[in-house]
């Protein structure tokens, strides 16, 4: 047996030697054979070592150990990252610019719970428990209550008749009950949908009543079913039976309450003042005339005809064209299609199916134009609506109905308008003058009813899909300030529309140029509870609408630069409910919009949800100095819109083409040139535009 080596025999000292190895210098990289010359090497030499410990040159640690600690420096880094991360966001959220939060002018406590609100004229109209309440606008005063029901109003909608108001109240039941509200009195016209059976019972799911309250529709589900009543109002007979009452009316009693002229609450204790309203309860008026019944077009299915000859021969002056009804497709070639598109995407066809829900409707009654196919012998008035557009869930086709129709006659569309996808959302403006169809693929078709044309299609970003459209008002920016141009604007159309990923696009359209999209909001990245759950115009400020938040913020957006100018909110006690679901209302012609908000303090102190105190909000866009200005000097005259160059577009071609040749006039005259050989040229600039028009 040979002796050991002295480098590995083992002793204590040598044991101890291994033990305490210094720590060594490690070259980073492969290795190279450094340059024969100083200046050559590197500079950055010292960088290029790491100092590395004796034991993790020669060794690593074992497993599980291994493994436990890289597990232990990943949550470290990213602890460190996260916490990085909330800094900068609290740094950045520092540096951001605060903007003016306003409170209310007014508080109007209420000791029910309000479920919607609807303003017209200087009334505003509060849906609550078993019936609502009559407020003026501007002090707040409660000037009537109309209680009768067992259940509470959810909906409510009130339209100027001008004298006399028209009011759509929907209870929880889905009944709908129309009042007429004049001077003095309020009537109940009918209860348009309710039943003496309860099983037979329909429900109201959407209304919607034409600009004037000459018509009316109401969306009605029942029995498995949906389908769409349209009825035509009677109110020039209602002004009579008012104003020449047959019947004997005994008022009700009086109802007192106390006036609001501060922010002081109002509670029920101290409602004791006299009002001249009342319930005119025994006086009948002229109903509702059902005109028609509009039910979902039927699933595309096979037919027998042949040729295309027998599928025109069936069809009787081309009603319901381009609906794809009318064809020659047979059963047997629907179904081998079906069963190719089957068996080619069986795998992510199987599996369970959700149940078919039932298609739901939107309508809108559209005023006479060219672009609307009417029969010669049917004349509307100017001003009322003599078409209704619906198009429901689903489908492709936008349907137009007459209402010049009774009953009795057969309810085919009068037109049908295609589009390439299934139409996701519409929308008509104040106006009626313009109309969006947003497509379920992104795209937006807009319309120019008043004038006959399309003002172009658009397309969203890409995976933005639309949720809601609202239009504005057409206002220009001059000197910077957002003006309302004086006189009548043709062809201009301006709205926002609300995506479903919470951003905010501009859509802007000329008749003679093509649409553009901006960006207002971007899509909530870091900051999700800041993402826009609802938007209002505000018609009293130009180029400003109300975005809500779904964390209660409210905001007042100038859409122009695009920039926040302010912000609303109650006082610190109050917060909004549901913030995802605001209930306010803007006011269309006065410069003020109502907010619920709710007292959190005693949501829990209350016995039912129906007895937590709540409180109305008055926001009077005039009472701020931020605001008051904008308000009250937003109309451009029209001499200012000749002048500037910047808005040509603004006015008729007839005009243009005569503010062309003024400043020609002007410039020719001041360069002294002769008389002839003015004529001579504006003949010919006369003769070019004659041409072009013709060319056009």
């Amino acid at each position: 047996m040979f002796p050991a080596p002295p480098s590995v025999m083992t002793s204590p000292k040598g044991s101890r030697a291994q033990k305490l190895k210094l720590p060594t210098l490690t070259r980073k990289g492969t290795l190279e054979v450094p340059s024969p010359t100083e200046k050559d090497w590197s500079k950055d030499d010292e960088e290029d070592w790491v100092f590395k410990g004796p034991d993790q040159e020669q060794d690593s640690l074992p497993q599980p150990y291994r493994m436990i600690n890289k597990l232990v420096n990943f949550l470290f880094d990213h602890s460190w990252e996260i916490i990085e991360e909330r800094d900068a966001s609290r740094k950045a959220e520092l540096s951001r610019i605060q903007p003016t939060i306003y409170p209310p002018l007014l508080e109007s406590k209420l000791n029910k719970m309000p479920n919607c609100m609807a303003i017209s004229q200087d009334y505003v109209f509060i849906g609550g428990t078993k019936g609502f309440s009559i407020y003026n606008l501007y002090n707040a005063k409660r000037i009537y209550v109309w209680e009768k029901l067992k259940v509470d109003v959810t909906y409510i909608w009130a339209t100027d008749l001008g004298s006399e108001i028209l009011i759509a109240s929907v209870d929880e039941m889905g009944i709908i009950r129309l009042f007429y509200f004049y001077k003095d009195g309020l009537y109940l016209i009918k209860a348009i949908n309710e039943a003496d059976d309860t099983s037979k019972q329909t429900t109201c799911i959407k209304m919607e009543i034409s600009e004037g309250g000459d018509f009316a529709a109401f969306l009605l589900q029942g029995a498995g079913d949906i389908w769409l009543d349209v009825y035509k109002l009677p109110k020039e007979s209602w002004l009579k039976e008012v104003e020449h009452p047959q019947l004997t009316i005994n008022p009700k009693k009086k109802v007192r309450q106390l006036q609001l002229n501060t922010l002081d609450p109002m509670t029920a204790d101290n409602l004791e003042m006299d009002i001249n309203i009342y319930f005119r309860g025994d006086a009948k008026l002229s109903v509702p005339v059902y005109i028609m019944k509009i039910k979902p077009p039927k699933p595309v299915a096979g037919t027998t005809f042949k040729s295309p000859l027998e599928v025109f021969a069936k069809i009787e002056d081309c009603c319901g064209l381009g609906s794809g009804q009318n064809h020659f497709i047979k059963d047997s070639q629907w179904e081998r299609q079906a069963a190719i598109f089957n068996d080619t995407f069986r795998k992510y066809l199987d599996g369970e199916w959700e149940e078919e829900l039932l298609s739901m409707a939107t309508f809108h009654f559209l005023l006479p134009s060219c672009i609307i196919a009417m029969p010669v012998e049917v004349k509307s008035p100017p001003g009322v609506a003599c078409v209704i557009g619906v198009h429901w869930t689903g489908s492709h086709n936008f349907f137009l109905y007459s209402l010049n129709r009774t009953l009795k006659d057969k309810v085919d569309p009068e037109g049908v308008w295609p589009c390439a996808a299934p139409i996701a959302v519409s929308q008509l403006s104040c106006c009626c003058s313009y109309l969006v169809l947003a497509c379920e693929d992104g795209v937006l078709t807009l319309w120019d009813l008043a004038k006959g044309l399309s003002l172009g299609v658009i397309a969203l970003p890409e995976r933005c899909f639309c949720q809601s459209i609202h239009f504005l008002k057409y206002f220009l920016v001059h000197e910077g300030q957002n003006m309302y141009p004086e006189g009548p604007v043709k062809s201009q159309m301006k709205c926002v529309v609300l995506c479903t990923d919470a951003s905010l696009q501009l859509v802007a359209a000329t008749g003679t140029q093509g649409p553009t999209l901006s960006v207002l909001v971007e899509r909530p990245v870091k900051h999700l509870d800041e993402a826009i759950c609802a938007v209002a115009p505000v018609q009293a400020l130009p180029g400003m609408v109300l975005t809500f938040s779904s964390n209660g913020s409210v905001h007042l957006m100038d859409v122009a630069k695009p920039q926040i100018v302010c912000a609303f909110a109650p006082p610190r006690s109050y917060h909004l409910a549901v913030p995802w679901k605001p209930v306010f209302v803007v006011s269309l012609y006065h410069a003020c919009f109502l907010l619920r908000g709710d007292h959190p303090d005693e949501i829990g102190s209350a016995s039912q949800a129906k007895d937590i105190p709540n409180s109305i909000f008055y926001f009077n866009f005039e009472a701020y100095p931020l605001l008051e200005q904008i308000s009250r000097n937003c109309t451009i005259p029209q001499a200012n819109v000749l002048d500037d160059t910047t808005f040509p577009q603004v006015l008729p071609l007839e005009e243009r083409c005569e503010n062309f040749f003024q400043k020609r006039f002007q410039k020719l005259v001041k360069n002294k040139v002769k008389e002839e050989e003015y004529w001579t040229r504006l003949r010919r600039y006369s003769s070019l535009l004659q041409r072009e028009n013709l060319n056009k």
